[in-house]
């Protein structure tokens, strides 16, 4: 029960940054899809950039936080020396993308479609540079167990973020044409979605200050023996996390290229389905806080013998959750279309397929202990490669004659497919007893709920909405009753 309970805390304070924070970037949506309309592809532009960010970190990172964890807790190494070696060669190789980036900036921006805004480009190449280094110093401070810095640094760059946004895109726009004079300083109307790639650089930046402690404060070693001994672990999780990100962000980067019509034309979909996403992504923000908890818990306990019992409960729950909150985003979708502008809800038909997709990426990763923690990490390359090729066929073969749906289905195809290999190969190097009737009976239960809720058809949306509550409870007093969820309830207060 120490274990639930660390994990149960760890993952609200990680949760609350990462959910809350979220939930006002969700702000961002509506305000992109208000001041963007889906005919002009605005959002479409926001959407494909970003899916290369999402790439180049897992290659700027190179798996490098995985290892930090690894080698923190390894018998006979020095805890410093790991954290600054990690350090200083990420910070290197971050250094050196900038650097290229720029130095090919006129055959970068054109390929990528963007030869009027190469300041698009090479804004985004920074903030990723940022985000590598940073993501090390974030990772420490989960290894350390101090997630309230965490948090913190996280919730900062949301609220600049969103204020700075809401800044640019709504106040200055509406006053400019009176003050014209004052605005005219800093305000430029034509540079439009540009505003959204600066605004990023600048919290990005302002972030980076934070971690004055993690920088400044450690004594600097760096060992190249350690470096050799840590590459040779970490380049699988390179290609495991390159297929991984892939995974999520290969649709939006490769739309453009096969959408009939060309990127022009792709633009339109392209931003209707990253606007519609958006609403799915409670799902990876789950997966996310879960994992931040729970990774640093299994690495610091792996050579313990409770850690099977640690996964069991683990993936039990994660489960259990993630399937909740499947039916609670079904069961309120009649008010979360509001988050995006009209123009884009016709792309809501994906959010259950995402979210679905999500929930297998969730389990796969819980899965992933296997090769993590017995050093045959190459094994995670493969299978996430498998996944990749999977999904990469999936959009190339169905996205010109179904679009965006495509895309959705690839997801659900390249995770279902690493989420089996990977329970499979698992049982066969480190076998764990997951209840599987017992998950089986809840996904099943979802399903069919979330049946009930899709066949009967109401067209008021406020009694849409009650009834896909009460099967939402239905599932949640299901879970309370087996799990004696209350009767631990009436326990602890008896005692009380």
């Amino acid at each position: 029960m120490g274990f639930l309970k660390k994990l149960g805390t760890d993952t609200a304070i990680y949760g609350l940054s990462s959910i809350v924070g979220r939930f006002l970037n969700y702000l961002l949506v509506p305000l992109y899809t208000a001041r963007m309309a889906a005919s002009t592809g605005g959002y479409g532009i926001v959407t494909h950039i970003y899916g290369y960010t999402a790439l180049l970190l897992v290659f700027l990172t190179y798996g490098m936080e995985t290892t930090l964890f690894r080698f923190l807790n390894k018998e006979g190494e020095d805890p410093g020396k790991v954290y600054t070696t990690i350090l200083a060669t990420v910070g290197v190789t971050s250094l050196a993308f900038v650097a290229c980036v720029f130095g090919f900036m006129g055959q970068i921006a054109p390929a990528m479609g963007y030869a009027d805004h190469p300041a698009y480009i090479g804004s985004m190449c920074i903030v990723v540079a940022l985000d590598a280094f940073q993501a090390i110093m974030f990772s420490f401070l989960r290894a350390k167990k101090r997630p309230y810095k965490f948090a913190a640094l996280k919730l900062l760059f949301i609220f600049l973020n969103i204020g700075l946004n809401w800044l640019f895109f709504v106040t200055f726009p509406d006053n400019y044409e009176n003050h014209k004079e004052l605005l005219g300083w800093f305000y430029d109307p034509t540079v439009g979605v540009g505003y959204a790639f600066y605004i990023n650089l600048f919290c990005t930046s302002v972030v980076t200050f934070g971690f004055w402690k993690e920088i400044f404060g450690v004594k600097w070693t760096y060992d190249w023996g350690l470096l050799k001994r840590m590459l040779s672990y970490t380049w699988p999780l390179l290609v495991l996390g390159i297929a991984g990100i892939l995974n999520q962000t290969a649709d939006k980067i490769i739309f453009p290229f096969i959408y009939p019509g060309g990127a022009v034309a792709a633009k339109v979909p392209l931003g209707i389905y990253g606007a519609a996403v958006k609403i799915a992504m409670i799902m990876a923000l789950i997966t996310q806080a879960f994992r931040y908890a729970y990774e640093p818990l299994i690495f610091d306990k792996s050579s313990r013998e409770d850690n099977n019992k640690m996964q069991v409960l683990g993936m039990k729950y994660f489960v259990i959750f993630t399937l909740a909150a499947f039916l609670a985003v079904m069961a309120g979708l009649d008010v979360l279309k509001y988050l995006i502008g009209e123009s884009y809800r016709e792309g809501l038909v994906v959010v259950p397929i995402v979210m679905a997709a999500e929930i297998m990426m969730g389990i796969y990763f819980n899965l992933s202990f296997w090769y993590k923690l017995t050093d045959r990490t190459i094994w995670g390359a493969v299978i996430s490669g498998i996944g990749c090729l999977v999904l990469l066929s999936v959009n190339i073969i169905f996205v010109p004659t179904h679009s965006y749906m495509a895309c959705a289905w690839g997801g659900v195809a390249g995770y279902g497919t690493a989420m089996l290999l990977s329970y499979f190969l698992g049982q066969h190097y480190l076998p764990i007893k997951y209840p599987l009737k017992e998950l089986g009976l809840y996904v099943a239960l979802t399903a069919a709920l979330y049946a009930a809720g899709v066949l009967v058809k109401i067209d008021n949306e406020i009694l849409a909405t009650l009834y896909r509550t009460v099967l939402f409870a239905i599932f949640m007093a299901v879970i309370v009753v087996r799990e004696g969820i209350l009767s631990a309830v009436m326990r602890r207060l008896k005692r009380g």
